[in-house]
């Protein structure tokens, strides 16, 4: 993912609701989300090139989901891919924290990276750049391709926009959520952060949703957490059509 924003335990009846633009190159095989074929209680998609993920969930109702941290100086040669950092939350049998916290003494294992995991009961965050496992309290948060809550424009317009959606009392979250993640603005030069890649290219960056030629955001996913009760949506963008697929999972 390159933006993700998400309001914990804010909702009276949502415990968790994320909503996550995932660009990525164009040609880079992807498989859009479902159960997957070799751990059926996972619920994502997938990175053919690596067979890591982005964001999923489980069918117990475990949540993770990842963005990388922008730093075109960084050497990445022999590092690991990132995604496994979600597949492997996801797979992981024992408390999250624990996972989490296996995490700081492998930090240089992958490049810069920030992840989320946890549930409707605990959630935490850590990034590898940050160097600080954070326990999530309530509240509205986003995180892109900086640290958790870097006031870059992308982020701040993301969080005021799920602030409106939760005030604004939907019946059905899903589909303004969406709506949300689609907004192209780009932000003023004087705005742009500076992360050591081109004006060009932080100009290109600096909307929720990307397009140009051979990078933009591929998917928007939503996820909503009730108590009992898991809906999951994945809206996939190709140059020829949009498709969105819906699942609900039941919590036992």
């Amino acid at each position: 993912m390159c933006l993700i924003l998400f309001a914990y335990k804010v909702h009276p009846k949502y415990k968790l609701m994320v909503a996550a633009n995932r660009d990525e190159f164009y040609q880079r095989p992807t498989a859009p989300a479902h159960f997957w074929e070799d751990d059926s209680e996972i619920l994502a998609g997938r990175d053919l090139e690596k067979m890591g993920t982005w964001m999923g969930i489980t069918k117990s109702g475990r949540f993770a989901a990842l963005t990388n941290y922008r730093d075109p100086q960084e050497a990445t040669e022999g590092k690991r891919s990132r995604g496994e950092l979600v597949a492997n939350a996801l797979q992981y049998k024992g408390e999250i924290k624990e996972y989490m916290q296996s995490l700081v003494n492998n930090k240089d294992l992958y490049p810069g990276y920030n992840l989320l995991a946890g549930d409707g009961d605990e959630l935490y965050y850590y990034s590898n750049v940050g160097q600080e496992l954070k326990k999530i309290t309530p509240g509205i948060y986003g995180v892109s391709n900086h640290l958790l809550n870097t006031e870059w424009p992308k982020v701040q317009a993301g969080k005021e926009g799920l602030a409106v959606i939760l005030k604004s009392e939907h019946e059905d979250y899903i589909e303004p959520l969406l709506t949300l993640l689609q907004k192209a603005d780009q932000a003023p030069d004087e705005k742009l952060p500076q992360t050591g890649v081109s004006l060009e290219w932080e100009r290109m960056l600096s909307p929720m949703f990307i397009k140009s030629g051979d990078y933009g955001t591929r998917s928007s996913t939503v996820l909503l957490m009730e108590e009992k009760e898991i809906h999951y949506v994945e809206r996939v963008f190709t140059s020829n059509e949009i498709n969105t697929q819906k699942y609900t999972i039941k919590l036992t």
